[in-house]
């Protein structure tokens, strides 16, 4: 059992008494969707709201179509505009049904090994120890970024074994909101390895200029290289199930063995196309605008009640930790709101919780629920925080 999911799995109650919820926290199948019930305010996805209506009116102009099968013709319109996004060839495009699907076909390149830079979404472990794909856990310790000088040295953790042939990080990595610098992930390659990075939030980063995607790899042809990006986050598709991988010709042919025909459907097709274009480009410079400006006047509100990111974040969402994290997330249901546990991110465990990155008006709300809840385990507890 790794460290971290330890926490959970001890009994149901923690150090101080106070209940806490079921092991099914840790379960790495467990994802944000599952605890955003309906009537909650939903701090617990990292979704942004509803798609856009130019991405809308694409999808309901293919509606008619729906009797016939995808076609090569849908599928090739777009692959070509993402290629053309990317400054890529089209050969080095595969278009996914969500990034889950690109991290189910990474065992068909026949690794022997695979090294996960942790905490990270959890889905690749699960599919590669489906395969039988042997996992070394390289966990990083705060503040989780690759390269970040830890007590003046480098984190002893984040050594990546040689022999590891597939490494996997996530960029800006989920939950920690840790955006890695490119060099740091060159350091990584070797020969005969290959490193897959997971951009499924990278369009909604900045520089301190003001640079979309500072450290974007999905224009980047290196041999070794995979990047998986996703539009279901950042133009509220997560329903749809659409996103691409991007990489070199021979890899992506080997990740394209015996998969299926029509894997993806004709409005994901279409909104793929339409979210690439250059309204969509500029649709993402907007959200990334957007978010940058909810992420700092939420870190402000947050302070207010003592909370303070974990680590700096760049995504759409805000890595916390306090005491009683998962009795506190259970409480707030109570309150009206949904947040994310970490108890089954590893290196984490169950005194984190992530957030999303909501206008003030909600983060308010949010704030104030959680100063109640803070008092109820407080009395609980014969104590107050």
């Amino acid at each position: 059992m790794t460290a971290g999911f330890r926490a959970v799995h001890h009994a149901g109650v923690c150090e101080t008494g106070v209940h806490q919820s079921g092991p099914d926290l840790a379960d790495p199948e467990r994802h944000g969707d599952q605890d955003a019930a309906p009537g909650l305010v939903d701090f617990a996805v990292n979704v942004r709201g509803t798609p856009p209506e130019f991405v809308l009116d694409a999808i309901r102009a293919g509606m008619a179509d729906l009797a016939r099968y995808p076609s090569a013709a849908d599928e090739q319109c777009a692959v070509d505009a993402i290629a053309a996004a990317h400054s890529r060839r089209a050969d080095e495009v595969l278009l996914l049904s969500g990034a889950a699907d690109g991290f189910e076909m990474l065992p068909r390149l026949g690794v022997g090994s695979a090294a996960l830079i942790q905490p990270s979404f959890t889905e690749p472990e699960i599919a590669l120890r489906a395969a039988g794909v042997p996992i070394t856990q390289t966990t990083l310790s705060a503040p989780w970024q690759l390269g970040a000088e830890r007590e003046g040295d480098l984190d002893s953790l984040a050594t990546v074994p040689e022999d590891a042939d597939l490494v996997i990080l996530g960029n800006p990595t989920n939950p920690t909101s840790v955006l890695h610098p490119r060099e740091a992930i060159d350091a990584l390659r070797r020969p005969g390895r290959i490193i897959v990075v997971d951009e499924a939030f990278a369009d909604l980063t900045l520089d301190a200029r003001g640079v979309i995607e500072p450290e974007s790899l999905a224009s980047v042809d290196w041999p070794d290289l995979l990047v998986i990006r996703s539009v279901t986050k950042t133009f509220g598709l997560a329903g749809l199930r659409a996103g691409y991988l991007l990489g070199p010709a021979d890899l992506l042919a080997r990740l394209r063995a015996g998969r299926r025909p029509w894997a993806l459907s004709t409005p994901a097709l279409t909104a793929l196309t339409a979210c690439v274009g250059e309204q969509g480009h500029r649709f993402c410079v907007e959200q990334a605008r957007l978010v940058a400006a909810e992420r700092a006047a939420m870190i402000e509100e947050l302070a207010r009640i003592g909370l303070v990111p974990a680590t700096r974040p760049a995504a759409p969402f805000v890595l916390v930790e306090m005491p009683h994290a998962t009795e506190v997330k259970r409480r707030l249901v109570d309150h009206g709101f949904a947040v994310r546990s970490c108890a089954n991110f590893v290196g984490l465990g169950d005194t984190h919780l992530r957030l999303a990155v909501r206008p003030i008006e909600q983060v308010r709300a949010l704030t104030r629920a959680i100063e109640q809840v803070r008092e109820e385990i407080g009395n609980a507890v014969g104590t107050h925080p």
